[in-house]
């Protein structure tokens, strides 16, 4: 099938990319988003996200005219969801923009499309997601019921990039490609194949939904391993930045380097919904993401404890006259992504706590978000050295590594990146 016209139904960190990808291999894709101001943007030839290179790609697509944004679906060869798949209470998935996306779709659904689902989701999703899409359109057969017969192809296709990095990894990674059948496989492969220069595996819906969660619970508990190890070594005196280059010597060692916690719409996430779906079985995976979520906190009673050394040595001074500034707000180094940040929860938390004026730094935004305008003021690297009594620093973005040590030496600091 020559797919002549791709529907991205989302256009964010992993959407975008996608789109402007197969628009820059001259294929006619109509962005979809219910954002209005991010479909503007992009109709204008922008972008809305901080992303290397995509700004020129983008534009270039638009530009040429083979790349537009709508807030409203309409007919396409195949349909790739890459919504958000946040979690919701206790930890338990939330569907609900997979839901949405593809009761948006159903209305323009022909016989032959292909239906691909990116989305991180918890394992099943892609088969909910097809009885959506039977429940909205029974004039039309699916998998589910009439398998390689179906007049609907689906697939999920995770993605696996790193921000920052999104072109590239997009073309040159490896794709697992899991069709709900070997046909709906075949079609899939042959529309990543229009850019993807990596392989594309073939396994089931199931099990590509559960390699990627896979991956990242693996990330998850190898820095876990690393967090904990920062708290011990905190306790007993040690440097955790020399013990793990220490370690790292040994020829089968490759421990990770302990953070604030773990961000990200990934990491800090995904593997919560192998947790929900199998909670007796997960033992290891459950105590990973919870020694991760505790490192925030462990951050802030640092932080605490850095106020209280600083007044002990400036008796003169009052915690309401102390000001902290928390350097990085995103999730990590070199990107404005602050989705389920810890250094931004941190900051959130130390605003709450402080009595006096908190900072924020981050060169990567150009305001901070609304929940956080009226707590905190937005500072730059220079403005928060010359005024700041206590320096957290929270992401190791590459401007606050150009910091000359003659710069911080003299401020009380909390360094979770070990930088300084």
């Amino acid at each position: 099938m020559p797919f002549k016209t791709i529907s991205v139904v989302g256009l964010g960190y992993i959407g975008l990319p996608t789109a402007a990808v197969f628009a820059s291999r001259k294929k006619q894709v109509i962005g979809v988003d219910v954002n209005q101001n991010a479909v503007d943007i992009i109709n204008r030839g922008q972008i809305h996200i901080v992303e290397p290179d995509l700004d020129m790609v983008v534009h270039a697509a638009v530009t040429e005219g083979y790349l537009r944004a709508s807030t409203r679906p309409e007919p396409a060869d195949a349909f790739l969801i890459a919504v958000p798949t946040p979690f919701k209470g206790d930890h338990e998935p939330d569907l609900s923009y997979i839901e949405s996306a593809s009761k948006s779709i159903a209305p323009v659904l022909k016989k032959g499309d292909l239906v691909i689902l990116e989305s991180t989701s918890p394992v099943g999703a892609t088969e909910q997601m097809a009885a959506w899409l039977a429940e909205a359109r029974p004039d039309l057969s699916f998998p589910q019921t009439h398998g390689e017969s179906s007049d609907i192809r689906i697939a999920h296709c995770p993605e696996r990039v790193l921000p920052g990095h999104v072109l590239h990894e997009l073309v040159q990674n490896d794709r697992v490609i899991g069709g709900m059948t070997p046909k709906c496989s075949a079609l899939a492969i042959s529309l990543y194949k229009i850019f993807v220069q990596g392989e594309c595996i073939v396994t089931n819906a199931r099990t590509a939904e559960m390699c990627k969660l896979t991956e990242n619970s693996f990330r998850d508990v190898n820095i876990a391993f690393a967090n904990e190890l920062s708290m011990i070594c905190d306790k007993l005196d040690i440097s955790v930045w020399e013990l793990i280059r220490l370690a790292n010597r040994h020829p089968r060692v490759n421990i990770l380097q302990p953070g604030p916690g773990v961000g990200g719409h990934c990491i800090a996430v995904d593997p919560w919904f192998i947790v929900s779906k199998t909670p007796e079985q997960a033992h290891l995976i459950r105590s990973a993401r919870e020694v991760n979520d505790s490192k925030p906190q462990w951050v802030i009673d640092k932080v605490k404890q850095a106020v209280t050394h600083f007044l002990q040595a400036n008796p003169e001074k009052t915690a309401r006259e102390v000001t902290i500034a928390c350097f990085g707000l995103a999730f990590k180094p070199d990107i404005d992504d602050l989705r389920e940040s810890p250094a931004l929860a941190i900051t959130q938390q130390i605003s709450e706590i402080h009595t006096g004026r908190v900072l924020a730094v981050e060169p990567n935004i150009s305001e901070l978000p609304s929940k956080l305008a009226g707590k905190l003021n937005f500072a730059d690297i220079e403005t928060a050295l010359s005024e700041t009594d206590v320096l957290v620093l929270l992401v190791d973005h590459k401007e606050f590594k150009e910091i000359p040590i003659a710069k911080i030496e003299k401020l009380a600091f909390v360094d979770t990146r070990g930088i300084y």
